[in-house]
């Protein structure tokens, strides 16, 4: 295929999969769901799934193997633009708060994290068997643990500005909660795939000493450097937009070849960048970061969906698919709704409200599964297993929350009695719609609000 032809294939795909896209993510919402649930199912449609049952070669005259390589760059920079707002929108202050929002954010985390390593060890069997010969080893495990606790900021805030709840306590606690579980679960998850191919001891702590510095590096000599760049008297340049996109690409390839994902650059480049006296994010650097991210975001759902062969599953998996459905919402929904229930003493109505809120996942869960897989981790079944769970886990969210959700007897978030107010991604949208979920500006999970 000549240069040119890649270029025609290349635009018309893109024009396919951002048209389908929007179409289905229009869809979705028409039915009361986050954008990101018709988005993915748009991927999974132009994939071999679907489209590939189609006779005549259409999948593969549409989608040829040499512009794929290009389609999954494309996607990585989606990714690489969405967690550096991700980062930079995330309030580590957070974690030094106590009360309620430290009780459910730690058993948000702590919980189903165990209750993922659990389901390992007790169906190991059924999980080997899906995996398609990939180790069930302690990498595999912790892996799980943390796919299991995983809450998508950005679906979550597009939800509670749909179903009314936006104000109330159940959506502060929630929403701050999950931001904390997310600052938690992404070095976690670094830690998990930090060993790559070579698993061996003397590797994996070579490479955790190298990110440990690298970290340290990013903190100590590239923020101040930013912070005098950027505010020194007289800079000829205003524009701060180039400056960060460079840092989330120059930090996306740092972790890269320390053998981890591009999203963790990006995501420890958004939270060193210089913030406004404040400590708020500058808009103007946040937002158009955003937005190009959530032009893109449409690729990467669509390249996750092409990887869900949902013909390739055997019939044992369903059975596989209903214990890890039925682990990931019991995890959440018990661990949110006690810790509620416990450190903020809410009502139960109110506790399960927090309970079901922190079980919906979306485009965190979705960058997650896609790094667990091309790390070889997870093998094309498991993953197609674990898409549905997060499908599922989301689509639930929306129809849970009518029977405990009473508007007449909602009460303002500043009467969260121990907790603190409202946390990351809380008035920021946490990277949904304005890409596929929120409805504020572009980021991540899946919409573009000003914010996996």
């Amino acid at each position: 295929m000549s240069i040119d032809s890649t270029v025609t294939h290349v635009v018309a795909a893109l024009a396919l999969v951002i048209a389908a896209s929007s179409v289905l993510g229009a869809a979705a919402r028409r039915l009361r769901q986050p954008s990101v649930i018709g988005q993915l199912f748009a991927g999974i449609a132009l994939g071999p799934s679907l489209l590939g049952l189609l006779p005549g070669g259409v999948y593969q005259t549409l989608f040829p193997e040499q512009i794929k390589p290009i389609l999954t760059s494309l996607a990585q920079v989606a990714l690489v633009l969405f967690l550096f707002a991700v980062g930079y929108e995330l309030d580590l202050g957070q974690l030094r708060n106590r009360g309620a929002v430290t009780a459910v954010s730690l058993s948000g985390f702590a919980i189903p994290m165990l209750v993922g390593v659990g389901i390992v060890l007790l169906y190991s069997g059924g999980f080997r068997s899906a995996n398609g010969g990939h180790p069930i080893d302690a990498t595999f495990t912790l892996y799980m643990a943390v796919a299991l606790s995983i809450t998508a900021v950005p679906v979550l805030a597009s939800i509670i500005r749909d179903q009314g709840l936006a104000g109330t306590r159940p959506a502060t606690i929630a929403m701050a909660a999950a931001g904390v579980i997310d600052a938690l679960s992404w070095p976690v998850l670094a830690v998990a795939l930090i060993g790559g191919e070579d698993g061996s001891l003397r590797a994996w702590t070579v490479k955790v000493a190298l990110l440990a510095a690298y970290v340290l590096v990013m903190f100590v000599v590239v923020r101040p450097a930013l912070k005098w760049w950027m505010h020194r008297p007289g800079a000829l340049m205003t524009n701060h937009v180039p400056v960060a996109a460079a840092l989330a690409l120059a930090s996306a390839w740092a972790t890269s070849a320390l053998g981890l994902h591009v999203i963790f650059g990006a995501l420890l480049a958004g939270i060193i960048m210089p913030r406004q006296p404040d400590g708020a994010p500058d808009s103007q650097v946040l937002r158009p970061l955003q937005e190009t991210g959530g032009l893109l975001l449409p690729v990467f759902f669509t390249i996750s969906g092409m990887s869900v062969q949902l013909n390739g599953l055997h019939a044992s998996d369903l059975v596989l698919l209903l214990v890890i459905c039925a682990a990931a919402v019991a995890g959440k929904v018990t661990a949110g709704a006690l810790a509620a229930r416990g450190g903020a003493r809410l009502p139960w109505r109110d506790s399960l409200l927090i309970g079901v809120l922190l079980n919906t996942r979306g485009l965190t869960e979705l960058i997650v599964l896609n790094v667990g897989l091309q790390a070889g981790v997870i093998g094309p079944r498991l993953y197609a297993l674990l898409v549905v769970m997060a499908l599922f886990t989301t689509a639930a969210t929306g129809p849970l929350i009518g029977p405990l959700y009473r508007p007449a007897d909602a009460a303002p978030a500043g009467h969260v009695g121990p907790g603190p107010g409202p946390g990351p991604g809380s008035g920021s949208g946490s990277g949904e719609e304005q890409t596929p979920d929120s409805g504020q500006a572009p980021a991540m999970d899946a919409e573009p609000t000003p914010q996996p």
